[in-house]
């Protein structure tokens, strides 16, 4: 659903938008809502690279014993014992 939106933008700017609206054949309402997309979708992929820039400067910061084996069979291990007891 589309909905009206009330900019307050210098006449220049708002010409030379038009201008390109025209040139690339869109309205000038889409390139504004493609421009809002974007950072939208930017920000998401900012938040992501920021989570793996944490992960990535974790990692070696903690030393694994030396039987250690995989996560999988700690877990595993760990359900055993909770549900059958062993």
């Amino acid at each position: 659903m589309n909905n009206k939106l009330t900019l307050s933008i210098n006449q220049s700017v708002i010409q030379h938008a038009k201008n390109y609206a025209k040139s690339s054949g869109k309205s000038l309402s889409k390139i504004v809502e493609e421009y809002l997309k974007s950072l939208a979708v930017q920000e998401e992929s900012d938040e992501k690279r920021s989570s793996l820039t944490i992960v990535r400067e974790l990692k070696g910061s903690v030393k694994m014993p030396d039987n250690f084996t995989s996560y999988e069979e700690i877990l595993q291990d760990a359900r055993l014992d909770k549900y059958l007891g062993k």
